[in-house]
This record gives C-alpha cells, sequence and structure tokens, in this order.
C-alpha cells in the first residue's frame, strides 16, 4: 500500500493533533486564488480498466486529462464515471492520491460516485453494481419500509465504498415520487414522506456513523427542496423538463424527508435543476436561488453543511458525443461567470460537473465576488476532508478492496433484500407458490436460472405455467443521454398488450413487472394467473418467491394507475392522487 506524505511536512494543516478547524485556517491562508478556486468544482473522472490514470480524456463525457484536472485546473473533488472491479478501482485511487500528493500543498482528493449498488445503468443517476453487492433499487428498500435494513443497506455501501476510496455518496435520493410519469422514481424511497424521512435517517448514520469522521462515507443529500413535481413529469436534466410546480399546494410535504435528514447529520445537499413556477420563491433554478439556499436550507432549517449544485448549471457540455445546454434554468440570458455570481450568491458552495476556476478567479479580481465569500465555502470543503481524514492516510489497501467489494455476506444480504422487495399484487386461485417441477414457458427470464425450478418449454401451448418479466413502458427519446431516463407513457404498446394477453388465455400466466416507475396496465392485472412487481430483482429471486422458496414482503410504494388519462388528471405534488388505480399505495399480498 502506496503512503506517500504531502510535500512540505510540517506545516501546522499537517499535525492531526490540531482540530479541523485549526488546520483548515492554517490551510486555507497558504492556499493561492487559483487554488481556492479550484476546490469550488467537482467533476467528472474517468480511469483506464486496468486501474491505471486516464491521460487522453474521454471526449464522451470527461474531455480533459487527469493531470490536467489535477496539475492545471487545481480540481481535488471528483465523481468517478464507469463500472471497473474492486482490485483495479484501489489501484487507480492510490495512484490518483499519489498525484494529488505531489502537488504544492498535498490537498488529498476526494472521490464520489453515484448509486452503485442496483440494477439501474444511468451514465447520469446510477450504475449497475458490477463488483459491488447488488440489492434492490432504493424505492425496492422503500416497498419494504423496513429502517433496520436501510441501515445495513447503508453500512454495507459505507464498507465497500471505503475499500475502494469513495468518501462521498452522491445518495439517497429522497425526493418524493407524486408524478407517475417521473423517470427517476426509482432512485427514491417512493411517495410517503413520513417513511422516506425515517428511511433517509437511517440510511445517512449507515453511511456517516453518529458523527462523521475516518470511517465515514459523507452523504450528498439530494434533490433539494424535492425534486418529484415537475411539470408533466418531465426531468429538468432537459429544457422541456425544467418547470417544477405545485398544484396541489403540497411544497411542505416535498420538504419533509430534507427536514430529517438534516436532524440525522446530512454533510451534503444536492439542490435539484427545477425551476419553481407560481410560488413567493424566484423563478430561477434551485441552484441560482438564493431564497431556497439562503433563506430556507441555510436559515430556516439551519443546515451548516456543503450545498453542491447538480451537474452542469453553468456552461454547455458534450454529453455522449452530443451537445447539451448548461442546465441554467431562468437564468440562461446570463454568462458562465454570471451564473457562477448568482450561484455562489445564492448560497452554494461548490459547482457540480464543471471544470472552469477560471470563472471564479475572474469573478473575485473583477471584485464581483469577494475573496472573503470564497473562503467561505473552501472552508467548508477542506474541513470535511480533515475530518474524514484525507490528509491523514489518503490510501487503501489494495488487496482488501478484493476481499471486501462484493463479498459472499454483502452479496447474500443483497439478494435477500431483492426476494424480500417483491410485491405479490394478485394470485388468483391460489396458484402462488407453485410446487413440484412444472413445464415452464419463459418470456424475459433466463432458461438456465429457470431449470432449477421446472421443466424448461419452447412452445406455451405445452407449458403447465408461463413466468413472465416486463418492464415499465416508456417513450422512445432520440436523444442519446435522455433516453437513459425513460419519460413519458406509461402504458403498453397495443401490440405487446395484444400478445401478452393472447399468452395469458394459451396458458396461465405468471407476471413480473418491474417498476422502475409506476405503470399502467389494468388489463394484465385482469388476466394474470398471479402478478407480481420487482423493483430490481435477479430471476433467481423472483423464482424463489414463486416457488415458495422465499417471502415477499413489499408493499406498493406508489399507486398503480387505472389509465394514462387519469394520470394526466393528477397533480404533480401530490401523492396518489389518480382516480380510481388499479392497486393503491401500500397494496401488497402475503402469500
Amino acid at each position: 500500500m502506496n503512503t506517500r506524505a504531502p510535500r512540505n511536512e510540517g506545516h501546522p494543516y499537517q499535525n492531526p493533533a490540531l482540530t479541523p478547524d485549526e488546520r483548515t485556517e492554517d490551510l486555507l491562508a497558504r492556499m493561492t486564488l487559483e487554488e481556492k478556486a479550484g476546490q469550488l468544482f467537482h467533476t467528472m473522472l474517468t480511469m483506464n480498466p486496468d486501474g491505471t490514470l486516464i491521460e487522453t480524456g474521454d471526449p464522451a463525457m470527461v474531455p480533459m486529462s487527469t493531470t490536467d484536472l489535477l496539475e492545471t485546473k487545481g480540481l481535488t473533488h471528483f465523481n468517478l464515471l464507469g463500472s471497473y472491479g474492486a482490485r483495479e478501482m484501489a489501484l487507480w485511487q492510490n495512484a490518483l492520491q499519489e498525484r494529488a500528493a505531489a502537488t504544492r500543498l498535498g490537498i488529498p482528493v476526494t472521490l464520489s460516485t453515484d448509486p452503485r449498488n442496483a440494477f439501474t445503468d444511468n451514465p447520469g443517476a446510477a450504475l449497475n453494481a458490477g463488483a459491488f453487492s447488488q440489492w434492490p433499487e432504493p424505492i425496492g428498500l422503500g416497498a419494504i419500509g423496513d429502517a433496520e435494513l436501510v441501515h445495513r443497506f447503508a453500512d454495507t455501501v459505507r464498507r465497500e465504498y471505503l475499500a475502494v476510496g469513495f468518501r462521498v455518496a452522491l445518495h439517497p435520493q429522497i425526493d418524493l415520487a407524486t408524478d407517475p410519469r417521473w423517470s427517476r422514481q426509482s432512485g427514491t424511497f417512493g411517495n410517503d414522506a413520513r417513511l422516506t424521512g425515517e428511511l433517509a435517517a437511517a440510511y445517512i448514520r449507515g453511511l456517516q456513523g453518529d458523527t462523521l469522521g475516518s470511517q465515514s462515507v459523507a452523504t450528498m443529500v439530494k434533490h433539494f427542496p424535492g425534486g418529484g413535481p415537475q411539470k408533466d413529469g418531465e426531468d429538468p436534466h432537459f429544457p422541456h423538463g425544467k418547470e417544477q410546480i405545485y398544484p396541489g399546494g403540497m411544497r411542505d410535504h416535498h420538504l419533509a424527508p430534507f427536514k430529517a435528514a438534516i436532524a440525522a447529520g446530512a454533510s451534503q445537499m444536492m439542490p435539484y435543476y427545477g425551476q419553481p413556477i407560481g410560488t413567493d420563491w424566484e423563478e430561477v433554478g434551485f441552484g441560482f436561488n438564493k431564497d431556497v439556499l439562503t433563506g430556507l436550507l441555510r436559515g430556516e432549517l439551519g443546515f451548516t453543511g456543503i450545498v453542491c449544485t447538480d451537474w452542469g448549471l453553468l456552461t454547455d457540455a458534450k454529453i455522449l458525443g452530443e451537445t447539451h445546454v448548461a442546465r441554467a434554468w431562468g437564468v440562461e440570458h446570463l454568462s458562465p461567470a454570471e451564473r457562477a455570481a448568482k450561484s455562489l450568491d445564492a448560497g452554494a458552495d461548490q459547482f457540480g460537473g464543471e471544470q472552469c476556476p477560471e470563472l471564479i478567479v475572474e469573478l473575485v479580481r473583477s471584485g464581483r465576488i469577494t475573496e472573503t465569500r470564497i473562503d467561505a465555502s473552501v472552508g467548508r470543503l477542506l474541513r470535511e476532508k480533515f475530518v474524514l481524514g484525507l490528509f491523514d492516510n489518503p490510501y487503501v489497501d489494495i488487496d482488501a478492496a478484493s476481499r471486501i467489494v462484493g463479498n459472499p455476506e454483502f452479496t447474500a444480504a443483497g439478494e435477500d433484500a431483492q426476494r424480500r422487495a417483491i410485491t405479490v399484487l394478485t394470485n388468483r386461485d391460489t396458484l402462488l407458490p407453485l410446487t413440484g417441477a412444472p413445464k415452464l414457458y419463459l418470456q424475459g427470464v433466463r432458461p438456465e436460472a429457470a431449470a432449477a425450478y421446472g421443466q424448461v418449454v419452447s412452445d406455451p401451448a405445452q407449458a403447465d405455467i408461463a413466468v413472465v418479466r416486463l418492464s415499465t413502458p416508456y417513450e422512445e427519446r432520440a436523444n442519446k443521454f435522455e433516453s437513459f431516463f425513460h419519460s413519458g407513457d406509461l402504458s403498453f404498446p397495443p401490440a405487446e398488450l395484444a400478445a401478452m394477453l393472447d399468452l395469458m388465455k394459451t396458458v396461465p400466466t405468471i407476471a413480473c413487472v418491474n417498476l422502475e416507475r409506476a405503470a399502467v396496465f389494468p388489463e394484465i392485472a385482469d388476466h394474470a394467473a398471479a402478478l407480481l412487481a420487482d423493483f430490481g430483482a435477479s430471476d433467481t429471486a423472483v423464482l424463489d418467491v414463486v416457488f415458495g422458496h422465499a417471502t415477499a414482503q413489499g408493499r406498493l410504494p406508489f399507486e398503480l394507475p387505472r389509465s394514462m388519462a387519469a394520470v394526466a388528471a393528477s397533480r404533480e405534488d401530490v401523492p396518489n392522487d389518480t382516480e380510481d388505480p388499479v392497486f393503491p399505495a401500500g397494496h401488497g399480498l402475503t402469500l
């Protein structure tokens, strides 16, 4: 294990006997304006699969090399993109820390990550588990509703993250899933504000501990002040989804989980992109919104931690080869420097997904922003590095990383949670659990997984039972990045629905729908011999429930609407607001 020390040993900021405040004060006084400016940016980084630093840049997502970002730009906060082996990630993080230690002040890197322990694979939201233990999506943890389990999950994530060097979790996502169409629901705990607050507190304590320290992973809670009520259920990553509205007047309902998160000690907070419309807040995106960040978050709610904007508020950028405008909703007319000034004035400390510290230098030297204001944010950021112990030992044990990440204990716990989260919606004539070794016709289920439960046949007419796995429908979007955000219509296309109903007429069919969002399928509910919902589960987990080897404990974390007309007539900020749902929130059978 590399334990190379920073340069200039002997300065007070390098003395672990001093307090984090004392060390921060000393370091801050030694920094140039350019070095301070670099701390205000938290951008993406990639690595080579063999664990070496990437120096060519990645035009799809990360155009700059590692050396340029560290040495030329002076950044020390990075969000790692991509999935890799545990040993390779540990090797890379140590090489990165060694490179950081060689800079003038030896400020260590703080590494962050989007969620990595479930099934979603979206470069803007979460990564498939890969080497890490695989659990249901957060919405599945909400379906179980067990705070003790959530704490165990978060503690597992903490240990896996520490093994490879992640010290900031860009989660939990504690928005409320009040609009059935919104694409980010799988990352939430559902739309129950009380339960979400309870699970959020357990999650934060599992990652951070009772107090932040050298064995903690800091949490960046998102998306303040609640990103669920997007107009028409669209997402504000994109211009057509920028408006956030409260037609039901339930703004405080969406705030409730964040109050619980602050009480639990959340270290960081990420405001969302949304532009509030029709409220007493300024109609600008939350990352620029002084009413929200200073008046509400810091003033009314008393939050004293780090505020980091969501990614890409200042400058246009290429994502997957396509140009995306800066998500500067409401301030599109301002220059990137003016946007940065407005965000700092609003109360932000750091800019996510950006790497333009020269804007900060320009603002200070022009007199638009004072260096004292910059010092306040840089002080918060540096202090957290000291509290996390990064200045004293930023390196990880490479051999231990392979033993810890995805180990059998963690993997078994994740698989157990997958089974628990499955929700039984219907069970006609008490078909479930199945017994014996029936002839199984499969759609969306791997034959090699099903072979352990029955005889797999290729013709439904020869089957005793069909087992079908379905995904929540969505509208295809032409934009490459937006195609990862499943939005729009929740009903199955007519041809797909007709084929499914024909199958159900041919053979008793057990359907399991993966609910990354609420789906509209009343006809399937009427004709399935049994209907299940999963929130991220392997084929084996589903079949274990079907055959009674495991008990499904899930309850719907949102209602399942009867029609898209009912969805369109509902209010975006009101939970469970569609008329005559097929299944209400909280529904679930016990076998």
